[in-house]
């Protein structure tokens, strides 16, 4: 016997197909007597309902999406985990897909999401065009994590960039240096902020900027790095990483060549992610509060699709430092 239909359920609870549609639906139309004999007939079926097939067959859909820009971040799993936590205490579903930090996959992946038909899409991350997030907005309540956008139909949820990099290059010369480089995170959401933050920092402290280009990722750590080390001039004395994974990358090459970290270079990541806590990693970081940003991205999308508002929200959580052991004061030469 093949998997069990919903016309296998009304024919057991002697009842028709858009009586068990209303039941699988939740419908306050249906009579408890019928909707118990619906319940057990699916029960002793072994039926369950398929979210994407009563999310095409309805108006009404529970089910939200999330395109996640970079699966190898676990910056974006821990704001899915405050996301998924915050839809499921409000009855609705989720279905992830992911871009791969690639506007061509991204592009390609929301409108996967968009063929579902959901109630409403998170994008986290995303690198897309402002084009297609506005295109998606017309078709779905839309809320950006980690993405600036000025479209009235699109809510954003993200941190101060800007003020994150200036907390970590204010803690670095409180601590002695001045030859202070920034890993850029290149083309990735929020970069160019964090890099802006770097940049106006250092000038605030009489300092000159030193921007290395780099992406969001370990091996693009270790490669701006080694290209740092290649160059033959004198070494940074710190490294403001583009993020947490980025940070990882550099110490890595840093170990490589045979430069202690903090003794000689003292490195900052930026996100504050599990793997920054690790003891063994202990990084010195840039706290966003990814749990209460999914939460807050999910509320955000909840309020739309059930029209308790339409003005646009855009919420700029402000970072914190956090200071481990990848930071010392700078060691003077004699």
């Amino acid at each position: 016997m093949g998997r069990p239909t919903m016309e296998d359920v009304a024919a057991r609870a002697g009842v028709s197909r858009a009586l068990v549609s209303l039941v699988m639906r939740g419908s306050p139309k249906v009579s408890e007597q019928r909707r118990s004999a619906v319940l057990r007939a699916a029960e002793e079926l072994g039926y369950s309902p398929h979210l994407m097939a009563r999310s095409l067959a309805s108006a009404t859909s529970t089910v939200l999406g999330a395109m996640v820009s970079d699966l190898n971040n676990a910056f974006f799993a821990e704001v899915v985990d405050g996301f998924d936590a915050a839809v499921t205490e409000q009855g609705f579903d989720l279905i992830i897909n992911t871009g791969g930090r690639s506007p061509t996959r991204e592009r390609r992946a929301v409108d996967n999401l968009l063929s579902f038909r959901p109630a409403g899409i998170a994008l986290l991350g995303p690198v897309v065009p402002a084009s297609t997030i506005a295109k998606a907005a017309e078709q779905s309540p839309l809320v950006l994590v980690s993405r600036a956008s000025r479209l009235s139909t699109v809510d954003t949820i993200n941190d101060d960039g800007e003020v994150g990099s200036g907390l970590a290059v204010d803690h670095l010369v409180e601590l002695g240096h001045q030859h202070i480089a920034h890993l850029d995170g290149g083309g990735g959401s929020q970069a160019s902020l964090r890099r802006k933050g770097y940049v106006a920092a250092m000038q605030r402290h009489g300092l000159d900027p030193l921007v290395v280009p780099s992406e969001y990722t370990d091996t693009a750590g270790a490669r701006a790095v080694r290209g740092l080390i290649a160059e033959g001039g004198p070494m940074p004395t710190a490294i403001v990483a583009a993020n947490d994974y980025n940070a990882v990358g550099a110490i890595s090459a840093l170990e490589d060549a045979g430069l202690r970290v903090p003794q000689d270079v003292s490195v900052v990541g930026y996100d504050n992610t599990s793997l920054a806590a690790l003891r063994h990693v202990s990084l010195t970081t840039v706290d966003q509060p990814r749990h209460e940003m999914g939460r807050l991205a999910a509320q955000a999308l909840i309020d739309r699709v059930r029209g308790t508002r339409t003005d646009a929200v855009h919420q700029l959580l402000h970072p914190s430092l956090v200071v481990r052991a990848t930071t010392a004061s700078r060691r003077i030469s004699t």
